[in-house]
Order: C-alpha cells, then sequence, then structure tokens
C-alpha cells in the first residue's frame, strides 16, 4: 500500500543508432555488409569489413568529389559534370593510376599541348628583336 499514490514512471526510448554513425561515416555500413555477405566473396564476413570498406569507399568519394568541383569552379560551373570528373581523375597521379583501366561517359580527353606549339611568349618576342637590332 506505501506505491498506492506514485505514478509509474515510463522509460524513454532510446533512439537507434546506425551502424554507419558508430563509426562516424556516411556511407550505409549495413548496406555494404549485406552486399558482401550476398556476393558469395567469401564463406564468412566479419563486421570490421564492412565498416572498413565503408570507409574506403566514402574516403575515394569524398576525395573524386573535392578534385572535381575544383576543377568544376576553375572552369565557372556551378554543377560537376562528367567532365570535371574526368579532369579531377586524370590529373591526380594516384587515382590516375587506380582508374587507369576506366572509361568515364561523356569525360572527354585530356589536352596535351606541346610547348612548342603555344604561342611565343613576350620574353622570345623580346629576344628576337633584340637579336635583329
Amino acid at each position: 500500500m506505501s506505491e498506492h499514490g506514485k505514478k509509474p514512471t515510463k522509460l524513454l526510448p532510446v533512439p537507434k543508432k546506425t551502424k554507419s554513425a558508430k563509426a562516424g561515416l556516411q556511407f550505409p555500413v549495413g548496406r555494404v555488409y549485406r552486399l558482401l555477405k550476398s556476393g558469395n566473396y567469401a564463406d564468412r564476413i566479419g563486421p570490421g569489413a564492412a565498416i572498413y570498406l565503408a570507409a574506403v569507399l566514402e574516403y575515394l568519394s569524398v576525395e573524386i568529389l573535392e578534385l572535381a568541383g575544383n576543377a568544376a569552379r576553375e572552369n565557372r560551373k556551378a554543377r560537376i559534370l562528367p567532365r570535371h570528373i574526368q579532369l579531377a581523375v586524370r590529373n591526380d597521379d594516384e587515382l590516375n593510376k587506380l582508374f587507369s583501366c576506366v572509361t568515364i561517359a561523356q569525360g572527354g580527353v585530356l589536352s596535351n599541348v606541346l610547348p612548342s606549339r603555344l604561342h611565343p611568349s613576350k620574353e622570345k618576342s623580346q629576344q628576337t628583336t633584340s637579336m635583329d637590332t
């Protein structure tokens, strides 16, 4: 009878924290784990493998998007196009090696102009005029 006047306390539901949030990632760790299991890559897949793979994918995505954003800004565009991704990947040595066998659709080609074919600079034109006199 001593508890007659007390109201039962309700426990507040604890919000669920995803595996991605626990690992501090934006990429879905749970989805990567599911795809690793269903992909028949190995008989058993450890949970750390999914976290590691999601982190690597996130890092590569951030790196490419940062370089492509810089390329878009250099071309005075507000939207990243496949051309900007192509320029970003091909101008970075490590990414170019990683994606050497990859063709980016609508990416175009890198311009490769020989220095001898460029317009003569002012220094060269001044040197030739000074030699003439």
